[in-house]
């Protein structure tokens, strides 16, 4: 009998795995693991949510209308050339089943998101990476890597893990090298948080080949739903929606992500915390003598000596009840990611520091 075999790529992936959530034994716990809103969803997204589930036995509407609308009139987008999915995860996989597949290369970084190798084998692509400089994307490097075979650049920024930004001339420069069959994808999880920097909304706007995506499960608090949105040319957004699930959002997906993006209150003070509340555990970290670039994004890398001693001061956050994110697998085994949260939360991550120091 001939076995069952997967498509080409399949086996290749390696499981993405999340923060974790829970410290045995202890009920006080303060994750800072998965770059959560500290706040967690607006009460209006709660109100519409509710709302939503007195609906839950009628389908969805299949165009996202009043979201895509929304989206529109928020950050002044075309309604025809976005697209909605479950979360900017979705999206990317859209562009990566449609515009790639076996003999295709996809390039990404090597600190980006851990997704884009995950998804460039589901589609039977190669990905490839290419090194950054002190952290930071390297557009030259990019370039240097394009083949015949390349079909998709996959960029995060801000960047996850690190939190640095690549401005907006590196941006351009990088569009204008690449060739007109590849896309270039800006992946905008994090852009709310960053200053006067709009993603590269305007390269999406201006090129047939670059297409932006955004969450709202970051600065909306929305993680827990699943909801993202890409923006870019729309013969590019019509050939993805021909691929999506005409489903693919519940009422209630929707409906909270409408009413998040129209709280703009909300996400200015979200934004205002933040801003804040980085700069004290950013300041707070370079005190104690622990390396971190400044963060464009909800979260600082702090970097360690050496991989023993972001090991211990991990055990340290534990033993404090407070959960971060080891990203060995993104490159920095000497590096632990901190969500940036409330006041009170950066006290204890900042106390917790101190007792690591003291004991070392």
């Amino acid at each position: 009998m001939t076995p069952i075999t997967p498509q080409p790529g399949i086996m290749e992936i390696a499981l993405y795995e999340g923060g974790k959530s829970a410290i045995a034994g202890r009920s006080d716990v303060l994750k800072l693991s998965s770059n959560e809103n500290p706040l967690g969803p607006p009460p209006s997204a709660v109100a519409a949510m509710a709302e939503a589930a007195q609906r839950a036995h009628l389908y969805p509407p299949t165009d996202h209308a009043d979201l895509r609308q929304a989206i529109a009139e928020i950050y002044g987008l075309e309604v025809e050339r976005l697209i909605c999915g479950v979360g900017s995860d979705e999206v990317l996989q859209f562009i990566c089943q449609a515009f790639s597949g076996p003999g295709d290369e996809i390039i990404y970084t090597e600190h980006g998101f851990s997704m884009y190798p995950i998804l460039a084998h589901m589609a039977g692509a190669t990905p490839i990476k290419v090194a950054e400089r002190e952290r930071v994307v390297n557009v030259d490097a990019i370039l240097a890597a394009i083949t015949d075979q390349t079909r998709i650049v996959m960029l995060t920024n801000p960047g996850n893990p690190t939190g640095t930004i690549l401005p907006l001339s590196e941006l351009e420069r990088l569009a204008d090298g690449l060739p007109g069959h590849v896309i270039l994808v800006l992946d905008c999880a994090y852009i709310e948080y960053a200053v006067d920097h709009d993603g590269g909304e305007e390269l999406a706007r201006a090129r047939d080949n670059v297409i932006m995506t955004r969450t709202f499960s970051k600065l909306y608090g929305l993680g827990g739903l699943r909801i993202g949105f890409g923006y870019g040319p729309k013969a590019l957004i019509d050939i993805l929606t021909r691929i999506r699930q005409p489903f693919n959002l519940s009422v209630v997906q929707l409906a909270a992500a409408e009413a998040a993006a129209r709280d703009r209150q909300w996400a200015t003070d979200c934004i205002a915390l933040n801003t804040a509340q980085r700069a004290r555990l950013t300041g707070g970290l370079r005190q104690f003598g622990i390396a971190c670039d400044d963060s464009h994004a909800n979260f600082v890398l702090a970097r360690f000596a050496d991989e023993a001693e972001a090991d211990a001061a991990e055990a340290q956050f534990r033993a404090s009840g407070i959960l971060v994110r080891q990203v060995k697998g993104y490159g920095f085994p000497n590096g632990l990611r901190i969500t940036v949260g409330r006041s009170e939360d950066v006290d204890r991550v900042l106390e917790a520091v101190a007792l690591f120091r003291k004991a070392a």
